[in-house]
């Protein structure tokens, strides 16, 4: 019995722990600490590394895959909202979990994001860190941060233009 206590407590510690840790990664002082991201040479992407989210700017993250027929789909209103916010100082993002650079080719990424319009920085999410904090289990998903980095709004599914920079410009 004094076994079983011991565990429940320690298991309570543990979580109660895990819950203050979430907490102050997420809402305490605004938002979470930035990861870094490989970006892919292609349309209005150059290779290396971007900073996602970037602090003092909304972000507009937009979590897609070349295998998904939705995210095909969603890439005329992704090219019309970053044309309708390009003038202004928002980190527009799209980004793959995709195994790029193992069975994927970074070429092959490029291609998809030509063939479909894409002209804004392609990020390679290699970890799927930023997925998994942000809890992307369907394609596509957006999501939306404000300056501090907290999450001002997520949408799973295909969104038109208009709500896309409608949720951008409430962010500001």
């Amino acid at each position: 019995m004094r076994r079983r206590d011991l565990l429940a407590g320690v298991a309570s510690a543990g979580v109660v722990g895990a819950g203050a840790w979430a907490v102050s990664t997420t809402s305490l002082g605004g938002g979470y600490a930035p990861l870094t991201l490989e970006t892919i040479a292609a349309p209005g992407s150059d290779a290396g590394e971007i900073r996602v989210p970037e602090r003092g700017r909304v972000s507009f993250l937009d979590f897609f895959g070349t295998w998904c027929g939705p995210c095909e789909t969603q890439m005329p209103a992704l090219a019309t909202s970053h044309e309708r916010v390009a003038d202004t100082d928002v980190q527009f993002v799209s980004i793959t979990n995709e195994p790029v650079g193992t069975t994927l080719p970074p070429e092959d990424v490029a291609e998809w994001w030509a063939e479909n319009g894409g002209a804004w920085t392609v990020a390679h999410d290699a970890e799927h860190e930023l997925t998994e904090r942000h809890d992307v289990t369907r394609l596509p998903t957006a999501v939306v941060l404000d300056a501090e980095n907290t999450v001002t709004w997520s949408h799973t599914g295909l969104a038109e233009a208009d709500r896309l920079v409608g949720a951008i410009e409430d962010a500001r």
